[in-house]
């Protein structure tokens, strides 16, 4: 790995940022001055240390983020913004990306991570992680719709969904309205919104509450992040 990369992600500035740092002759590899940002080293058995503190290299991050309505789950967009603008500079120097996405307008669950490795596990279609939603809807869902959602729905392309778990939460005659928690294990686009609409039913609010073996933290505020747990990442990495 180039010196200027491993210090980039280390939050230690820009690629710009870092080779000025470098030039200002405090940067050390195993107690040699290194000045060329292309210098490679190795994070696992090289010491590098600036100005005398030692790097701690942390080669992957992994985020959990209460994704807001407005931002879009990309890395960057000319009209939205997205959400890497809600990460700390420290952290978006680490070059997450979202694991899949969610709407603009839906909130909830969303897992940040440089792995791609563990991005692909998640995302493949052959493993069907399971990817749970809260959902509202114009409409009265009932026992056929449940039995619908079981056998795979047919959506507006001919596309027939895998077979999904709807739990009917709450339902109010007065409103026409019902809530509910859907369960589906791929990801097509506005997959759940057009599984409603097959019923007859308009989602009005959306969040994802789970991905996987992981749950969004109940404290998280919309907008916010933290790091996953090892306990956390481990589950991910068994799916």
């Amino acid at each position: 790995m180039r010196i200027d990369k491993l210090l980039a992600h280390s939050g230690l500035g820009t690629r710009k940022e870092v080779k000025k740092l470098l030039k200002t002759k405090i940067v050390e590899v195993n107690d040699a001055i290194v000045t060329d940002p292309k210098t490679h080293v190795d994070p696992d058995t090289d010491k590098v240390t600036v100005g005398g503190e030692p790097i701690d290299y942390q080669e992957f991050v992994y985020f959990m983020m209460h994704k807001p309505q407005g931002v879009i789950s990309a890395t960057e967009d000319e009209m939205h913004d997205t959400v890497l603008d809600l990460l700390e500079p420290n952290d978006s120097m680490q070059e997450p990306h979202p694991v899949g996405r969610l709407d603009i307008d839906t909130e909830g669950l969303l897992i940040l991570t440089n792995d791609g490795r563990l991005t692909h596990r998640l995302l493949s279609p052959k493993r069907h992680v399971d990817k749970v939603y809260y959902v509202e809807v114009e409409g009265l869902l009932t026992e056929g719709d449940i039995d619908v959602f079981k056998q795979g729905v047919v959506l507006d392309d001919d596309y027939e969904t895998m077979p999904a778990e709807l739990t009917i939460l709450e339902t109010d005659q007065d409103s026409h309205r019902s809530i509910a928690e859907l369960t589906i294990r791929e990801g097509k686009f506005h997959q759940v919104k057009r599984m409603m609409a097959a019923v007859g039913k308009r989602v009005v609010y959306l969040k994802r509450v789970s991905m996987g073996p992981i749950e969004l933290d109940s404290s998280l505020e919309l907008g916010s992040y933290r790091e996953l747990t090892n306990d956390e990442i481990n589950l991910l990495k068994e799916v």
